[in-house]
């Protein structure tokens, strides 16, 4: 569990993290979103005692991260796949993390097959593919067989196999009830993968909660409607105090559920050829959260 209390960093005038306060609690998958420069990575290195909060407090297993006897068995972190020595094999390099945690070779030989690097496990990491890097890194993180996972940008590189694989592992990780804890800008892949979601914005918490809470808090459902009567049924729907947008050949209805859309078709005898909801994305849950912590927009979004 990784639990952060009032957490607070500034750097000179930059406060890039105000005051979080949250829990990470085993066997769930738990996203961070935030758009670029939110703090998700200043927080995610203060909970890996990387950088020191200026105020508040974030432990891992309750304890801070460097009072732990054997860190590689408690947290297991990916936040650059490509720290590595660009001189050493993909197995000494890993050889190399586990002499410092009291790791052997055939955990290492372990990590390696798990994630898929045993026939280039001989080849120099500098010479990797960004995606071969990025199993490596997930490698490196997985070593110590650790309680907690923190993750970041865990798929970026990965082709859609490697994506599935890294979705499946973490589901069966928090399904034996460790800790992870991971941040991605794919919101296609956190809405698959992610049990749960913390987001930030500008430093501060915006919302901790479930994901599909979240998604539902965020935004309404709108009800698509096709009929050959839709100038009839438009104007039926909207003195029953729905919103109606017309789409080329449908309705997009909000404010009324389907069933009851349907009902006053019905009355007023009218037919219909679709009545489906659709429920709102993560990514567009994400943006009506988020649209005011934006410090970077393009023209074109501003």
């Amino acid at each position: 569990m990784i639990e952060a209390r009032g957490l607070t960093k500034r750097y000179g005038a930059k406060l890039a993290v105000d005051g979080l306060s949250f829990v990470v609690r085993p066997g769930l998958v738990t996203g961070f979103l935030g758009p670029n420069g939110a703090g998700k990575s200043t927080t995610m290195r203060m909970i890996l005692g990387l950088d020191a909060p200026t105020l508040g407090s974030v432990t891992v297993n309750g304890r801070r991260f460097a009072d732990h006897e054997r860190p590689l068995g408690e947290i297991g972190a990916l936040l650059e796949a490509r720290a590595v020595h660009t001189g050493r094999s993909a197995r000494n390099h890993l050889l190399a993390i586990g002499a410092t945690g009291g790791v052997g070779r055939r955990r290492v030989d372990e990590v390696i097959d798990m994630v898929g690097l045993t026939d280039v496990a001989g080849r120099r990491a500098g010479a990797f593919s960004l995606g071969m890097g990025q199993r490596l890194g997930i490698a490196s993180a997985l070593l110590g067989d650790p309680e907690t996972l923190i993750l970041d940008e865990p798929v970026n590189g990965l082709d859609p196999d490697g994506i599935r694989w890294i979705r499946g592992l973490l589901r069966s990780l928090a399904d034996e009830g460790r800790t992870v804890f991971l941040s991605s800008h794919l919101m296609s892949e956190m809405a698959l993968t992610a049990d749960h979601v913390i987001v930030v914005g500008q430093g501060r918490l915006l919302r901790d909660q479930s994901m599909s809470a979240f998604i539902s808090d965020a935004s309404a459902d709108v009800v698509r409607v096709r009929s050959p009567q839709l100038t009839e049924l438009a104007g039926q729907l909207d003195r029953s105090g729905a919103t109606v947008r017309r789409t080329g050949e449908a309705l997009e209805v909000e404010g009324l559920p389907s069933d009851r859309i349907g009902s006053i078709a019905a009355a007023a005898g009218l037919t219909l050829f679709e009545l489906s909801t659709t429920g709102a994305s993560l990514e567009e849950a994400y943006m009506a959260l988020t649209a005011d912590s934006v410090d970077y927009r393009s023209a074109d979004a501003a």
